[in-house]
């Protein structure tokens, strides 16, 4: 009678660092905060108000502050943005609430949060640039070199997921198991041959600093069940964060699992190291951007020249002889004709209505179009015709009439009477989403679902 209606395409969800370490468990995050580099990687990218809160009250020997007093540091207009920072500070375990002997409510800062922040502001013990600068290098590797190595390691896991032969060779077991686990790639029941998912497309069209955290994210998923400390992992992607790129570190005085975590970034392309057993690695522009909502160096994207040209008749010309770069286009455009350095596509309401039922979004599209424009179009303002941009985004609206939402379908009544009976229920819990009398058809949300079906089952028990 019961029948359950999916919803579709969904949107590829990708975290923020704040949102993924409020997931982390009390434990780990006590954990963290034991590392002076990890407190200042959250700490930088507290909201602004939370950010004043916590330096007020960094070095106040007062254990404990009023939450009344609190308030006054802020003028009432700034109420909502109060609100978000303690928010923030509380669903990350920074600041907790107690009570003062005399009744009133007050905030207490984490105490290890609070040495290790103290710590890594002014120096000394473990903080976030503990790791040792070698003697120079003989093979010393200089910046192009490090962009160079993670753009193209980089490159292979994206050739990977659109299954292009060029590229793709030097993909191992754990970054095969990494893009299942996340969705990106899946498996055919018949051959074991892999695919690209919706998800995969959505994927594709992000920035490179979002896919390398959304990578990162299903990675960091699976430590534990690797074996692996996750806080050690979190505090040395941390510390990345704060090395200098071209410089060299030691990695001597690793543990076992941070050297394991290690192996794991230089094939990501997050740190080279010039072989296995080498004592020494050189983070690289990926590594030392991924924790940063504002990197303090331009992404890899803008070192390589853009390559589409798009005219106001649709057309798009791409001077590229990339597999992946092709396949990309593929996504939301019809191949028209491919050369041995250039391919010519066209946008079609067809092509772009495609690429939405696959979860990609307008705002990916135009973004990707203007993240990869031909320098002559750069020149132009603004990059893309208004024509195109405003044409896709109509596009997306067309579709968007529609919402949906998982539900459950109840058919075959036995008479209109038991229809009723249950709709007026469904109706009184709010729960229904749809119905139609004559067919004697509803369909109810899915939470609730479970109350609908225990009253139709002692209805059905009592009659």
């Amino acid at each position: 009678m019961a029948a359950f209606v999916k919803s579709v395409n969904k949107k590829l969800a990708c975290k923020d660092l704040l949102a993924y370490v409020k997931t982390l468990t009390p434990s780990v995050l006590e954990g963290l905060y034991n590392h002076p580099a990890s407190c200042l990687a959250i700490f930088r990218e507290l909201p602004d108000f939370a950010k004043h809160y916590v330096m007020r009250i960094l070095f106040v020997e007062q254990v404990m502050v009023k939450q009344n007093v609190v308030a006054t540091w802020i003028e009432k207009d700034y109420a909502n943005e109060h609100l978000d920072a303690i928010k923030a500070l509380t669903g990350l375990h920074i600041v907790h609430e107690h009570m003062q002997y005399c009744g009133l409510p007050a905030w207490k800062l984490n105490e290890s949060f609070k040495k290790s922040l103290q710590i890594a502001l002014m120096g000394g013990g473990n903080g976030a640039n503990s790791l040792e600068m070698l003697p120079p290098d003989k093979y010393a590797k200089d910046i192009a070199f490090l962009d160079s190595y993670a753009q193209e390691r980089w490159e292979c896991i994206l050739h990977y997921i659109v299954q292009s032969k060029e590229g793709s060779g030097g993909i191992s077991r754990e970054v095969t198991e990494i893009l299942l686990h996340s969705g990106l790639v899946s498996k055919d029941g018949v051959n074991s041959d892999t695919f690209i998912t919706a998800a995969g497309f959505q994927f594709l069209l992000l920035d490179i600093s979002s896919q390398i955290w959304y990578f990162m994210i299903r990675y960091l998923e699976t430590v534990e069940s690797r074996g692996m400390n996750i806080v050690e992992c979190l505090t040395f992607m941390f510390q990345l964060s704060f090395l200098t790129l071209g410089k060299d570190y030691s990695s001597d005085k690793m543990s076992d699992n941070q050297q394991r975590f290690l192996q794991h970034l230089r094939e990501f392309g997050l740190v080279y190291q010039r072989k296995r057993k080498c004592q020494r690695f050189y983070p690289t522009r990926l590594a030392i951007n991924l924790t940063s909502s504002t990197p303090k160096d331009i992404a890899l994207e803008t070192h390589k020249q853009g390559f589409i040209m798009v005219e106001t008749n649709y057309r798009v010309y791409a001077y590229t002889a990339s597999p992946l770069q092709v396949n990309l286009l593929s996504a939301f455009c019809i191949i028209l004709y491919r050369f041995p350095n250039m391919v010519v596509a066209s946008i079609t309401r067809e092509s772009v209505r495609a690429a939405f039922a696959s979860g990609i979004t307008a705002d990916q599209i135009i973004n990707f179009l203007k993240s990869h424009a031909h320098p002559e179009m750069l020149k132009k303002k603004p990059v893309i015709p208004p024509t195109i941009t405003d044409q896709i985004l109509l596009w997306e609206l067309e579709r968007n009439r529609f919402n949906f939402d998982d539900g459950v379908l109840y058919s075959q009544f036995v008479s209109q009477r038991d229809f009723e009976l249950l709709r007026d229920y469904a109706k009184d819990l709010s729960v229904l989403v749809w119905e139609n009398p004559p067919k004697r058809i509803l369909v109810v949300t899915r939470s609730g679902h479970e109350e609908v079906k225990r009253f139709w089952k002692r209805h059905k028990r009592d009659t």
